[in-house]
């Protein structure tokens, strides 16, 4: 099919150039759109389609489509208009149909729009020839004018003529006047007046005609008018229809949405009861089997723990990990199998450490334990050094208690050389103002890296309560709040006799 290019007011001045039959085809993105295209452009629809018609392809989607809606109402999609001269819709073909059919309706609407055509060129010449029939009509009015004798013999003709006019269509009656133009002009006997009635007469018939003719072309525009308002309304009716259906449905499923819903409540509420009525009946059994059953679960549970705690220690039981420290701070880690004796831990430490300690035994400072020669023959599982342990390295002769951690006395260490300043300022004032004795500055500290001898722990006994002494008097001059020391001031007592309050404002 050839489809025209241009827009709709262009094929339609084509058209009526032409004089051909207007086609529109309005498809869309539907599987019966593309089928009733594919006939479309068959060979035998272009063939039978070639001459006299002008068609034009639009969407439905298109600005195009929805002003053609306007005017011819687009019912279903895809559909395919044949409008005539007129503008009434010759043939309407809805949906897709086969090419042989489609061929057939061409044909079809190619014999009616040449039957409409004949008729209108008719209905011309009629029109034609009927306005002819007034000049006609006055020639002879006028030649008869001229002379009283031709109107004498006017008068004497017989009316004859003028039935035969009043009976006859417009052709006929224009084919009368021109016949009795020959005898009134030959004869001068028809008066003039006649004439004029015939002319009148004639002027009446036509205009009669023309009024006709408006008032059937008023009847069709009314009920083209009528139709098309038809057409929207039911177009209007249909679509109120499918509202109220989908209105419907919604309400519908609702509804049955609010049923489930209650039924659902319905038996969650009888659910309740159940579970409340079971409970009840629970709770009055004995207090007796219910503290005997409370009973026998702690016990199936305590006995799980157990079970569980011997099987996770059997598993973690099998390697001991030992951190050995050293008496300078620093320390070493190494595995052994948990039921390797102390020995080999021992003798594993005094490999790493060389002769740096000399005679050297190992000991536990949580719980404090030193270990004995008995104790390197019991394996680490039995000594409780299994899973993990940490064990102090002590030199021969070097008690347990004396070992300071490194990092104590490190802290220790940097707090003293952070606050020696103060004190030596704090010592040299209370000197002069309350005349105190200044404290002995004493420390303790584990210097010696070689095996001390019997009369060095002779003296070291001695020194114990020495030290017990300083600590005593140094506790004068330091206040202790927890783990941390602060110097002592004049004001301490009283600080400690005054309350304060949560905004940090003294009250006294």
């Amino acid at each position: 099919m050839l489809w025209f290019q241009g827009a709709i007011p262009a094929a339609i001045a084509t058209a009526k150039r032409s004089g051909a039959v207007f086609v529109v085809f309005v498809a869309g993105d539907d599987e019966q759109s593309t089928q009733m295209a594919a006939s479309w452009e068959d060979d035998k629809v272009k063939e039978a389609s070639s001459d006299s018609f002008v068609a034009i392809k639009i969407d439905t989607k298109s600005e195009a489509c929805l002003q053609f809606s306007q005017i011819y109402p687009v019912v279903c999609v895809p559909s395919s208009f044949f409008i005539g001269d007129s503008g009434i819709p010759l043939e309407v073909i809805a949906g897709s149909i086969s090419v042989d059919e489609l061929v057939t309706r061409i044909h079809k609407v190619r014999q009616m729009h040449s039957l409409k055509s004949e008729t209108s060129v008719a209905n011309g010449s009629q029109s034609e020839s009927s306005v002819s029939t007034p000049s006609a009509s006055f020639e002879p009015n006028n030649t008869c004018e001229n002379t009283e004798s031709r109107n004498a013999e006017l008068s004497e003709t017989p009316p004859t003529s003028d039935a035969k006019s009043d009976t006859a269509t417009g052709g006929e009656s224009a084919g009368h006047a021109t016949s009795s133009e020959e005898p009134s002009g030959c004869s001068d006997q028809r008066p003039a007046e006649d004439l004029n009635i015939r002319v009148e007469r004639l002027t009446k018939k036509l205009e009669e005609r023309r009024e006709e003719k408006r008032k059937e072309e008023e009847q069709r525009e009314i009920k083209k008018e009528i139709e098309r308002r038809k057409t929207g309304k039911e177009m209007l009716d249909y679509k109120r229809k499918q509202e109220e259906e989908l209105t419907k449905r919604m309400l519908e499923e609702r509804n049955r949405e609010k049923a489930e819903d209650r039924a659902a409540r319905e038996r969650i509420k009888q659910q309740i009861a159940l579970d409340r009525a079971e409970r009840a009946a629970r709770f009055a059994k004995t207090k007796e089997e219910v503290e005997a059953a409370k009973a026998a679960a702690l016990l199936a549970k305590q006995t799980e723990m157990e079970v569980k705690r011997e099987s996770y220690a059997r598993e973690r039981s099998t390697v001991a990990r030992i951190q050995f420290r050293l008496p300078d701070g620093s320390s070493f880690t190494n595995q052994f199998p948990s039921d390797a004796p102390l020995e080999e831990a021992r003798q594993f430490a005094a490999q790493t450490v060389g002769n740096t300690y000399g005679n050297f035994s190992l000991a536990t400072m949580f719980p404090r334990r030193e270990f004995t020669k008995e104790d390197y023959k019991k394996k680490l599982l039995d000594l409780e050094l299994a899973p993990s342990a940490s064990v102090v390295l002590l030199p021969a002769g070097r008690p347990a208690a004396s070992i300071v951690h490194s990092s104590s006395r490190d802290i220790w260490t940097l707090l003293g050389t952070v606050l020696y300043p103060f004190l030596a300022i704090w010592r040299l004032i209370s000197n002069f103002l309350f005349s105190n004795p200044p404290p002995a500055q004493t420390s303790v500290r584990v210097t010696s890296s070689e095996p001390p001898n019997p009369a060095s722990s002779s003296k070291s006994e001695k020194r114990e309560p020495v030290r017990k002494r300083v600590l005593e008097k140094r506790g004068d001059d330091f206040k202790k709040e927890g783990k941390i020391y602060r110097l002592r001031t004049q004001d301490d007592g009283e600080d400690e006799n005054n309350t304060w309050n949560g905004n940090s404002t003294q009250q006294m």
